[in-house]
């Protein structure tokens, strides 16, 4: 599926309201929305909010973030903060979508890094195993019920069912990781350099900054995102502003200008250079292309 390329549809799910308590999260059937939607969701990305969902039965195909996305359930999806993604799913699609606000899910793992690292990136599950599967329902059975209903103690239910979803997420995902990468990708001073990245990459700080608040030297930095990686630890920082200016020129309206000063660049011809360097083309080409399906912000 090719992404939207016009404008960037903002789904605030109006349906999660902050200043209400009962609404601490939202849920929902897959079918609701894909029925509304002739079973095809354009691109969009939720600020500030993380989505999950559980297929039972059913096909997705679609985009998050440029990868490509084809699974057959059962399968799981978190979708993180900033995501742009756009799915079809087939008509027989069932399963579960909660939503709720990544405040929340922050407080729910309080005195933790998990939902910095684990649940920072969105990723899809597949080949689940049957006692995956049946947790996965379980939860996601126990939830509807709970948001459908009225009974005492409504919310802390809620709350800790939501608790316990995102560590079976957490658990899911770190089983794939650890089947599917080497041991040196699971690093642990590169896994914290990337989540204090996405934190700052904005703000254009250089590698001293990252490095004394990890507590080590720029060159020990590096060499391990290096070794771990293949890349330099300013070259993942570089690909992480890429990849947000991607996002803007790809699924936005806003002018290069604008691309340029909301990551940073108060010299839009120097951030021109720099994106024309790093992609082969300048900012208003690749919009052109994104536009024509030839490129995609990954």
């Amino acid at each position: 599926m090719k992404p939207a390329a016009a404008h960037l549809l903002l789904v605030p799910f109006r349906e999660v309201r902050h200043e209400q308590p009962d609404d601490c999260l939202h849920y929902e059937p897959v079918a609701v929305r894909g029925q509304e939607m002739d079973w095809t969701i354009p691109a969009h990305r939720h600020e500030g909010l993380h989505q999950i969902q559980f297929l039972e039965r059913g096909h997705i195909s679609g985009t998050v973030d440029g990868r490509a996305v084809d699974a057959q359930a059962p399968a799981i999806l978190l979708i993180a903060p900033g995501s742009v993604h756009g799915f079809r799913h087939t008509r027989d699609t069932m399963g579960h979508q909660v939503t709720l606000p990544s405040a929340t899910l922050q407080q729910l793992l309080s005195g933790t890094r998990l939902a910095d690292t684990g649940l920072a990136g969105s990723f899809v599950l597949t080949g689940l195993a049957e006692e995956a599967r049946g947790d996965c329902a379980t939860l996601f059975e126990k939830l509807a019920h709970e948001f459908q209903g009225h009974g005492t103690g409504r919310v802390p239910a809620l709350l800790a069912l939501a608790t316990l979803l995102a560590v079976l997420l957490l658990r899911l995902h770190g089983e794939h990781v650890q089947k599917t990468q080497l041991p040196g990708a699971r690093d642990a001073l590169v896994q914290r350099y990337l989540v204090l990245a996405e934190k700052h990459f904005r703000e254009h700080r250089g590698l001293p900054f990252y490095a004394e608040t990890l507590g080590v030297t720029p060159d020990h930095l590096s060499r391990t995102c290096r070794n771990v990686t293949r890349q330099s630890a300013l070259q993942l920082l570089h690909e992480r502003l890429m990849l947000e200016a991607r996002r803007l020129l790809a699924y936005t309206p806003m002018s290069v200008l604008e691309v340029a000063a909301s990551i940073g660049y108060q010299d839009p011809a120097y951030f021109s250079k720099f994106f024309t360097r790093a992609m082969g083309c300048s900012p208003s080409q690749y919009r052109m292309q994104a536009a024509q399906g030839v490129k995609a912000p990954r």
